[in-house]
């Protein structure tokens, strides 16, 4: 079986994150998307939250799981038996961090590929953080996140 693990913080899921694991998903048996539990960043929303928001937003991909993680990504890859991680590219900006990672991963472990996808032309400016600030300042996030994620940015933000 093809596995892959779609690892990120999705903090929250964005409509380039849903384009680009729709994409993997279509080329892996199945895809994992590991919502990290110990990041560096600061989350908004917790993992619990994230993981709900995913699974409400991929229902309809039967070959998908949603599952939290913590720890390094290698450890949790072997423990899934994946063959590759997807790492999704928005700009040329992303891709030095994303480079680096990928071959530290591949240090760390040989047998695991790192594959990139780009979102659709007109996704790529999107990021969470930049979503999140948007909602904070009281804008309109309806064209970036699913339905459901607009109405959880509005109730975390007392907007509800």
């Amino acid at each position: 079986m093809r596995r892959a693990i779609y690892p990120g913080s999705f903090d929250p899921i964005t409509n380039g994150h849903l384009d680009v694991l729709q994409r993997a998903a279509g080329l892996f048996d199945e895809l994992i998307v590991a919502v990290a539990q110990d990041s560096s960043k600061q989350s908004l929303f917790t993992v619990e939250e994230r993981v709900d928001m995913l699974q409400a937003a991929t229902e309809h991909i039967p070959n998908l799981r949603v599952m939290p993680f913590q720890g390094l990504l290698v450890d949790f890859a072997r423990q899934q038996n994946a063959m590759a991680l997807v790492r999704g590219l928005r700009a040329v900006s992303d891709f030095e961090f994303e480079f680096q990672l990928a071959l530290m991963n591949r240090k760390l472990e040989p047998n695991l590929e790192t594959m990139f996808l780009m979102p659709r032309e007109e996704l790529t400016y999107i990021s969470s953080r930049l979503v999140k600030e948007i909602a904070r300042l009281g804008g309109n996030v309806n064209q970036f996140v699913p339905p459901h994620v607009v109405a959880a940015l509005k109730a975390k933000q007392g907007k509800a």
